[in-house]
C-alpha cells in the first residue's frame, strides 16, 4: 500500500493502481518507454490493474512480462465496465487514463490521474481528475515519489 500524507487533508491510502491500456500506458498498442519499470516498482506496494477493450489485440503479449492483472472487455459500454471493476477493489483506487471512457472509473476512484500522451486526451476528462500530468511516465512517478502529489494536492 501507498499512503500520501497531504498537509490540510486526509491520507491518500492507494491499494490498486488501475490503468486504461491505450492511450494512457501503450500507443498504437504498445507500451510506452518508461512503463515496465515503473509498474514493476509500483507492484512492490500496489495490485497493478490494466483496463482495455484491446483495440489492437496486444495487451496480453505487452502485459504478460509485467505480473499485472489485465482485464478486457468489450468495445462498447467500456465506461460502466471501467467503473464497475474499479468499485469492486477493495481499498484505495488510483486511476490514470485519457479518453472518455475513464470518466466513470475516475469518479469512482479516491485519485485519478489524466494523462495527456501521444493519442491525446479528452477535454471531459480534465474535470474530472484530481491531476492531470504530460506523460504516464510523470504519472506513475506521482505515485512512487508522494512528495510530487504531496506539493500538487496540498491546501
Amino acid at each position: 500500500m501507498i499512503i500520501i500524507e497531504i498537509p490540510g487533508r486526509e491520507p491518500l491510502r492507494i491499494d490498486h493502481v488501475v490503468l486504461d491500456y491505450n492511450g494512457t500506458v501503450a500507443v498504437d498498442g504498445l507500451l510506452l518507454k518508461g512503463v515496465v519499470e515503473r509498474i514493476s516498482r509500483l507492484r512492490e506496494h500496489v495490485e497493478v490493474h490494466v483496463l482495455t477493450a484491446d483495440t489492437y489485440g496486444t495487451v496480453t503479449r505487452q502485459c504478460e512480462p509485467l505480473g499485472v492483472k489485465v482485464r478486457t472487455f468489450p468495445r462498447e459500454g467500456a465506461a460502466g465496465c471501467k467503473e464497475e471493476i474499479v468499485r469492486g477493489l477493495e481499498g484505495g483506487v488510483a486511476c490514470l487514463g485519457n479518453g472518455f471512457n475513464d470518466v466513470q472509473m475516475f469518479d469512482a476512484a479516491r485519485l485519478s490521474i489524466a494523462v495527456l500522451e501521444r493519442e491525446g486526451m479528452c477535454a471531459a476528462l480534465l474535470s474530472h481528475a484530481t491531476v492531470v500530468v504530460r506523460s504516464i511516465e510523470d504519472g506513475l512517478d506521482l505515485l512512487l515519489k508522494p512528495d510530487r502529489l504531496r506539493a500538487t494536492l496540498r491546501s
